[in-house]
């Protein structure tokens, strides 16, 4: 008895010890999948119709009466993939914070080359602006957001505000694409800097050249190219597990010696993309939401409970 009672104390202490040596538990994580929260209706507008592919928007209207400010997001996936359920999540919870939702279905690169994704994103931003009215949302207060690949297009969309020739000939032409504040999701934002020692597939896709071949278009479809007076502010929400952001260190210098507000927010131990999971997609909606009420504003109605 006195033998069984040694070889258990060992053997416990030797499980205790082990305990205390194993590596910390990875943590936990969840997907989610859209839901369409109480008290909003999803509608889908459509806002331009090419050969190659319909560009619509998805969008999250409060049903009762009232003006609220607006977020686009600009889904992820490579420039080729469309993922806009993977979002919808996010933006649910977003809408349930006090603001009108969109998601817009760009062309992608299997589709139509760049500049064609660009211009579809402030297609989508005239469109909500011309339909201001009935989706009840303010067309003087309207951001916009995007993770990777739609991270990419969030800082373009923002940083080209005002610049004609990134505008393209898609419909609501009398309508403004500016927005008031930027959300950029673990995205690279110097293309150029990112692609001229190699070629990456899915970039050659999306523009249609090598960077080697091409290095024009990868600098004029770089963010970070141009920041200057006037854009928006713009925050980074990043990964801690993810690989680095090429550009976007230096794009925060360049907003920060104009006296425009940027700073980066990264999740522990998120992955990339962190924000289709949980429990770091409600970790990026309250980031979001804190910065977009901040220069967006609050709903203008009376008895609107947010979250």
């Amino acid at each position: 008895m006195k033998i069984f009672t040694t070889v258990l104390t060992a053997l416990t202490l030797v499980t205790i010890l082990n305990a205390v040596d194993a590596p910390p538990a990875k943590p936990k994580w969840q997907k989610v999948l859209p839901q369409t929260p109480a008290g909003f209706t999803l509608k889908t507008l459509e806002v331009a119709k090419y050969p190659e592919h319909t560009v619509e928007l998805f969008v999250y209207v409060p049903d009762a009466e009232g003006t609220w400010p607006c977020i686009l997001d600009i889904h992820g996936g490579g420039w080729k993939a469309r993922q806009i359920d993977s979002d919808k999540p996010m933006m649910e919870r977003l809408a349930a914070r006090g603001f009108v939702t969109a998601l817009v279905t760009y062309r992608l690169s299997t589709e139509a080359k760049y500049p064609a994704a660009l211009h579809d994103c402030k297609a989508a931003l005239r469109c909500l602006r011309a339909h201001a009215k009935e989706l009840k949302l303010d067309p003087e207060r309207i951001g916009c957001m995007g993770g990777s690949a739609g991270g990419h297009l969030s800082g373009l969309t923002a940083m080209t505000a005002g610049l004609p020739e990134f505008e393209g000939t898609g419909p609501f032409q009398d309508q403004s694409s500016a927005v008031k504040a930027c959300i950029v999701m673990a995205a690279t934002q110097d293309m150029l800097a990112a692609n001229s020692a190699k070629t990456n597939d899915g970039a050659v896709l999306f523009f249609g050249a090598s960077a080697q071949d091409k290095p024009e278009i990868y600098k004029a479809a770089s963010p970070i190219t141009h920041v200057r007076a006037g854009v928006p502010p713009t925050i980074f929400i990043e990964g801690e597990k993810d690989t680095l952001k090429i550009g976007r260190a230096e794009m925060m210098e360049k907003l920060k010696a104009l006296g425009i507000e940027t700073s980066v927010h990264t999740l522990k131990n998120a992955p990339h993309p962190f924000w289709m999971s949980e429990p770091w997609c409600g970790e990026t909606v309250e980031i979001a939401a804190a910065f977009f009420k901040k220069h967006l504003g609050e709903p203008v109605k009376q008895g609107l409970h947010t979250k």
